[in-house]
C-alpha cells in the first residue's frame, strides 16, 4: 500500500472530511490502479465496491438492450463512483467504465454504507455530492435532446479535460461517438471544425486542446450549468470543513478560578 499512499488524499470528497473521520475512512480504503476500459460496475448489479478517483476518470454510461449507449455523467477526483451503495438497495444506477487510466481509492460498499449511516457528517457530504451528480445527469440528458453535436462535443471535451492534469485526451472519435450516442461521421465533422479554428489538434486516438477559452465560448449553456453544481458543492464542503474551527474560535475561553495570594489571605 505504501507505494500508492496519497497524503493527503488527492480526491476532493475525501480531502474535505474532518480529520478524525478521514482517518477512520483511511483504514478501510485500498489504493487501486485502474486500466482504461475496466468496468467497475454494471447497471442493476450489486455494488461490491465504491471508487474515489484521484487520477483516473470514470464514465457513467446508460446502456440499452440493443447495445447503444450514452454517457450520462463523468466522475473524477471531485467525487466517487457507486453512489447506490449508501442510498439504499446497494445496486448500481448505471454502468461505470474507466475512460482514463489512473489511480483511485477503493472501499467495500458495505463499509461506506455502514459509515454513512453511523456518521452524519459523512452522509451529508455524500448526499451533497449526489445532488451535484444528479444535476450533472439531468443537464446532460437535456443537452443530448436539445443541443447540436458541435456544442455537445465542446462540453464533453471540457468536462473530461477538467478531470485530468494535462491537456491531451487519449480517445478515438468512434469511442466519443458511442458516449454521445451519435454517428462517428458526425464527431469527425465536428472535430475537423474545431481543428480548423485552432481550438484542438487531433491525431489518431489523441485530442489536444489548444485553446480552452475558445472551446468554452463554443459550448452550450450546459457546461456552465453543470460546473455551477460542482462549484456549489465545493463551497458547501469548504464551509463544513471550516465549521469546527469557527466554533472553536467563537467558543469563550474557560477562565481559571482565582486563587488568592498569600498576602491577601493574611489580610
Amino acid at each position: 500500500m505504501s507505494a500508492y499512499r496519497l497524503s493527503p488524499p488527492n480526491n476532493e470528497l475525501l480531502a474535505s472530511l474532518p480529520p478524525e473521520l478521514a482517518a477512520e475512512l483511511q483504514s478501510r480504503l485500498e489504493p487501486v490502479d485502474l486500466g482504461a476500459g475496466t468496468v467497475l460496475h454494471e447497471a442493476g448489479g450489486v455494488l461490491r465496491h465504491v471508487y474515489f478517483p484521484t487520477t483516473a476518470v470514470v464514465s457513467l454510461v446508460s446502456t440499452l438492450q440493443d447495445g447503444a449507449c450514452a454517457e450520462v455523467a463523468v466522475v473524477g477526483r471531485e467525487g466517487l463512483a457507486g453512489i447506490g451503495a449508501f442510498m439504499g438497495g446497494g445496486q448500481a444506477l448505471s454502468d461505470a467504465v474507466v475512460l482514463r487510466p489512473g489511480l483511485a481509492w477503493r472501499m467495500r460498499a458495505r463499509d461506506i454504507a455502514e459509515l454513512a449511516h453511523e456518521r452524519p457528517p459523512l452522509m451529508r457530504q455524500l448526499l451533497g455530492y449526489t445532488r451535484a451528480l444528479f444535476a450533472h445527469m439531468a443537464q446532460t440528458s437535456a443537452c443530448h435532446c436539445h443541443h447540436g453535436l458541435y456544442p455537445q462535443l465542446c462540453r464533453w471535451l471540457l468536462q473530461h479535460l477538467d478531470r485530468q492534469a494535462d491537456d491531451e485526451l487519449k480517445i478515438t472519435q468512434e469511442r466519443i461517438a458511442g458516449l454521445l450516442g451519435v454517428r462517428r461521421e458526425g464527431v469527425t465533422a465536428a472535430a475537423l471544425q474545431l481543428q480548423r479554428q485552432s481550438l484542438i489538434r487531433y491525431s489518431r486516438g489523441r485530442i489536444q486542446v489548444l485553446d480552452r477559452r475558445g472551446l468554452e465560448q463554443q459550448c452550450c449553456e450546459c457546461y456552465r450549468a453543470i460546473e455551477r453544481a460542482y462549484e456549489q458543492l465545493r463551497s458547501e464542503l469548504a464551509a463544513q470543513a471550516d465549521a469546527p474551527a469557527a466554533r472553536d474560535r467563537a467558543a469563550p475561553r474557560r477562565r481559571e478560578s482565582a486563587v488568592p495570594c498569600a498576602d491577601e489571605e493574611a489580610r
